[in-house]
């Protein structure tokens, strides 16, 4: 007799350790043979083979619409065997139970939900108390729970701790009885009856969602017992394990308990209820991570900071509270509990500390192989990063956290081997931090990647236009992105021309040489034209004819293209900017005020209209008026970037943004000079070499650069050169010398300095300093028009007539526009007795002038928006 028991409870602890294994070809072999051996155990028998031959079915087939012929098909046996169980009713108690939980997953499988529903109703599922489950029942439960309604309490017959295997089927019932659910609407359009099975719906999905998460906690401790040795665990089902069963780690949750976690929030937000729905959310993934939800928490942490962004702001939201000790009820999962844990005060810490986490789960699940068997895994593990990388772009570059997001590319790129999006994502975020070189060697590899989108050829041809002075190169560029859209038609076609004409427009006030200014000047109209033929709507079109017909001094046909230009955009500042210094070449004055302190009303932080408005007022109100503005410049200064210049920060993080973009397009050179513009190859090099004498100085002396973003400063030291001028205007020189000091400070090295020194010299009437500071300003930047201008007048005032007219000649090569060059040439040419050519001098000097901007045209940044 014993020996017979002893057999028993062998066969159940096999029973038992295959069932937790999810060993069902094993189970139903037992089963078969306990119906044979021990016949007053057919009930359990007959429900162990109908659960093993369900779940076997199921893992090859799984639950869902499109398989619900099958199930019907191959499922009858299945179902035969769980209602000779479940009619037993006099037998065991439990077993009963459990068949009617998986009759209604039965049910489910088969599309028949009013049926799920009713085994349901016949277990009583709603009925069960909160007490410890162990593993598989949890799971049964919440794929039921996830299919029913009321809430009494019904103490199941007992003292046993339920098994793992109950664990699950109990969680797996009120996942299906959710979905059951949604699948039957009530009859009634009442909206007090739609709320109800709502919240029906939902209750069983959490309740399903946190069985599920116990149920998992509970797979990885009986995991860590059978690999630290210690797997003598007490059975709470009728069978105990043996410390040599061997233990196997559920390792995929599977569709239904999946979904049961899932479906909670998203039913919440379905209903309006975003709070509730983001509760939800850090309810799951503040619970104790298990082996089988690492990538599954991945989709959750990125949802819930998807709804964080679009669905919550300011005053809405409610930072999340911080973990307590109390006791958790047991059918709750673990949660994380530390004095250390930190606990996000406002959504932007933790919408940005969700992604983080994401993306630090999206590097971990990356396939790095690049093995044809790992190609499915290898792009769902990509395109899953890839939405988490897009998100945090969008999230990071509000607050301009550029270090830390190129960060995230970097470990990015290890597992983006020939993935242009990723790679492009990485080019942008290199041009943001400043890093033109490295950004321009990535897009040409984009640019590999991707050889028929026209995209990343325009964003190379820019990056070489802007910030490079590569402009043949730019050139190239442009035309291969022309010859992608010839082939491949993207819609980019009028933006390849003006991508080309801006090269050739480049060249051509670049080039000294008559013949190659005449041709880049001529190829670059014919380009704008084109682009503007092509998409006649496009402002930057209208904008760069304009720009090259001002260039050209063809004012009138420059006003009629940049009034175009404005009609299509009004609020296109580069071309209110050209309008401006169009008026200003028709001398009118008023109405360039006018125009001025209108758009300034609208950019009331834009410093380049300031500066045009200071230049304005000397001309034509006086020094007293343009004092004013320059004053209000230096508060706007100290407003927009001063607390920026008190720490060390990278200046592509300093850009404090105002309502319009242009303050922070503002050129670091002269504002009023034909080299104004940074992307003049004589300015680069004029730039770089005064790096270079500045590195030189600071470690010869006490110089320092000054903290923060340099660009601040420059910003500044244009401000007080400008007011050094004013002051000299206005016979005031104690003023400009205070200025210039200021200047100094910022930038010694300067040759826009060096010039205006120069200038205080030669207002003093101290030739030979002037003449040294012209030189020094020429020796840093051979092509500063002013410098050479007031140099050949220096070298006029000294008796050095011929040096004087080869350095004016040397001028008017490089611009032939400026009227102050060829009236100070005929000045020196009258000096040395060449009348006819000193006249004819003056006579181009008066004509030039007819036509002459308050600031050079060419002083307006280049601009591709």
């Amino acid at each position: 007799m014993t020996s017979k028991k002893a057999h028993a409870l062998r066969i159940e602890s096999e029973i038992d350790k295959n069932r937790e294994e999810g060993n069902w070809k094993k189970v139903i072999e037992l089963a078969e043979h306990l119906k044979v051996q021990y016949p007053s155990n057919e009930c359990l028998a007959n429900f162990l083979c109908g659960e093993g031959r369900l779940e076997s079915f199921l893992e090859q087939t799984p639950p869902i619409d499109a398989n619900i012929g099958k199930a019907r098909n191959g499922l009858g046996e299945t179902r035969r065997y769980l209602l000779l169980a479940a009619n037993e009713k006099d037998k065991q108690a439990l077993v009963v139970l459990d068949a009617h939980l998986l009759l209604g997953k039965v049910h489910y499988a088969m599309g028949m939900y009013e049926e799920a529903l009713n085994h349901y109703q016949q277990a009583e599922l709603h009925t069960l108390t909160e007490k410890h489950l162990p593993c598989r029942s949890l799971r049964i439960i919440a794929e039921s729970y996830a299919i029913k309604e009321k809430e009494r309490l019904f103490t199941l017959d007992t003292e046993k701790h339920l098994s793992s295997r109950r664990l699950r089927i109990i969680a797996e019932s009120y996942a299906i009885k959710g979905l059951c659910l949604e699948r039957l609407p009530p009859n009634s359009k009442s909206k007090y009856k739609i709320a109800e099975w709502h919240e029906q719906i939902i209750k069983c999905y959490e309740i399903a969602g946190d069985l599920t998460l116990v149920y998992l906690q509970e797979q990885d401790k009986l995991a860590m017992q059978h690999q630290n040795g210690t797997s003598t665990i007490n059975s709470n089902n009728t069978g105990t394990y043996s410390s040599q069963s061997s233990y196997c780690t559920t390792k995929h949750i599977g569709p239904i308990l999946e979904t049961a976690l899932q479906k909670a929030p998203i039913l919440y937000v379905q209903t309006g209820n975003i709070q509730a729905a983001i509760n939800r959310y850090r309810e799951i993934l503040s619970a104790v991570e298990s082996t089988a939800t690492q990538s599954f928490r991945l989709t959750l942490t990125r949802q819930l900071a998807e709804m964080l962004v679009r669905g919550i702001c300011g005053a809405d939201y409610k930072a999340p509270e911080a973990p307590s000790e109390t006791a958790e009820s047991p059918w709750k999962p673990k949660r994380y509990l530390g004095p250390n844990m930190f606990v996000p005060r406002n959504e932007y810490e933790e919408t940005i500390l969700l992604l983080l986490i994401s993306e630090a789960m999206a590097v971990r699940d990356a396939v790095l192989s690049q093995s044809p068997e790992f190609k499915e895994a290898r792009i769902h593990a990509f395109e899953n990063a890839t939405a988490v990388y897009d998100l945090l772009t969008v999230i990071v570059m509000r607050w301009s956290q550029v270090d830390l997001l190129y960060e995230s590319f970097e470990r990015a790129m290890k597992f983006s081997h020939e993935e242009a999006h990723v790679w492009t994502q990485c080019a942008l975020c290199l041009i943001s931090m400043g890093r033109y070189m490295h950004a321009y060697r990535v897009l040409k590899m984009v640019s590999k990647l991707s050889p028929q989108k026209v995209m990343p050829c325009l964003l190379a041809a820019r990056l070489c236009y802007e910030q490079l002075n590569m402009i043949k190169e730019g050139i190239e560029w442009s035309q291969k992105a022309l010859q992608r859209e010839t082939a491949n038609s993207q819609g980019m076609q009028s933006r390849c021309h003006l991508y080309i004409g801006i090269g050739h427009s480049i060249l051509s006030a670049n080039t000294i040489v008559k013949l190659d200014k005449t041709y880049h000047t001529k190829t670059a109209l014919e380009c704008f034209q084109k682009a503007q033929q092509c998409d006649p709507n496009d402002h930057l079109a209208e904008y760069y004819l304009a720009h090259e017909y001002a260039i050209n001094r063809q004012i009138n046909d420059a006003m009629i293209h940049v009034k175009i230009a404005l009609n299509l955009r009004a609020e296109h500042i580069p071309s209110l900017h050209l309008l401006i210094l169009l008026l200003s070449a028709h001398k009118q004055y008023s109405e360039a005020l006018h125009l001025i302190n209108s758009v300034l009303e609208e950019y009331p932080d834009n410093l380049n209209f300031l500066y045009v408005k200071a230049h304005l007022e000397l001309r034509s109100i006086g020094g007293e008026q343009a004092l004013f503005t320059i004053r209000h410049m230096l508060m706007l200064w100290k407003n927009l970037y001063e607390d920026q210049t008190n720490i060390n920060c990278n200046e592509q993080h300093s850009e404090k943004r105002s309502e319009t973009r242009s303050v922070f397009q503002l050129y670091a050179s002269e504002m009023s000079d034909k080299d104004s513009s940074s992307l003049h190859a004589q300015s680069l090099a004029a730039s770089r070499v005064e790096q270079a004498l500045s590195e030189v100085a600071s470690s010869l002396s006490s110089f320092t650069p000054k903290p923060g973003p340099q660009r601040a400063w420059l910003l500044q030291l244009q401000v007080w050169l400008l007011l050094t001028e004013v002051y000299l205007v206005l016979d005031q020189p104690n003023g400009a010398v205070l200025s210039l000091q200021e200047a100094t400070n910022i930038f010694p090295l300067s040759h826009h300095i060096m010039y205006t020194r120069g200038l205080l010299h030669e207002y003093k009437l101290e030739y030979m300093e002037a003449k040294q500071c012209y030189q020094n300003a020429v020796s840093i930047n051979p092509s500063h028009i002013k410098s050479l201008q007031h140099l050949g007048l220096i070298y006029h005032y000294l008796g050095s007539q011929r040096l004087a007219e080869k350095t004016l000649r040397d001028a008017a090569k490089i611009d032939p526009n400026s009227h102050q060059t060829w009236y100070n040439l005929g000045k020196v040419l009258e000096s040395l007795g060449e009348v006819e050519a000193a006249s004819d001098c003056m006579a181009t000097a008066l004509e030039v002038e007819t036509t002459n901007p308050i600031l050079p045209i060419l002083s307006i940044p280049v601009t591709f928006e």
